[in-house]
């Protein structure tokens, strides 16, 4: 096959045949399917776009290094976002000292909202996304994993390498946040 006839395989098969075969060139396919995906990613938690490029780069050649690792429960693509966020924020661990249960006990949260009550339908997602870059960051990791990527619970837990019972309070907790911040910056969903 010439390197072109490649570019119609799924993730999994290039991944397979990188593992298997040695064909390495074949992660240039999957580079270029993604490079702009994760650097984006890095840049919603990061916010500097040098350093998300830079962080970016970094996180495929570790994907590359890693690929024999890729079980395959998930696609690939979870596999490599779930990387990417966790990259991300072991950076931000490191470098900004975000300590997250500390931050969380200086927040203000009055209490757990029920956010099965409240009815979000018609929530302005700009203000939403401007109301993500407040949370703390593992906080919008999490959502970003939920809801953006449609991550299981399972694949979270395993990526922020907490225990699912723990993801689950840090969801609600990140959505009672949320839903505490716009009624208090915008005082409705209208």
């Amino acid at each position: 096959m010439k390197l072109r006839e490649y570019r119609d395989l799924t993730d999994e098969e290039l991944v397979k045949l990188i593992a298997q075969n040695g064909e390495n060139k074949l992660f240039g396919i999957l580079y270029e399917r993604y490079n702009k995906k994760v650097q984006e990613k890095c840049y919603s938690l990061l916010k500097n776009r040098e350093l998300a490029n830079s962080i970016a780069v970094e996180i495929l050649s570790r994907v590359y290094e890693k690929l024999s690792g890729f079980k395959g429960n998930s696609s690939f693509s979870s596999w490599l976002y779930s990387v990417t966020y966790n990259h991300c924020i072991d950076y931000l661990r490191v470098n900004k000292k975000l300590h997250y249960p500390e931050w969380n006990n200086q927040q203000e949260l009055p209490e757990i909202v029920d956010v099965t009550e409240e009815d979000l339908t018609d929530i302005h997602y700009s203000r939403l996304l401007e109301l993500l870059d407040i949370l703390h960051t593992e906080e919008k990791a999490m959502i970003m994993m939920k809801y953006q990527d449609d991550m299981p619970i399972k694949e979270i837990a395993a990526s922020m390498r907490l225990t699912e019972s723990a993801v689950k309070m840090r969801l609600m907790r990140a959505r009672a946040r949320l839903i505490f911040l716009y009624k208090t910056i915008y005082g409705n969903y209208s």
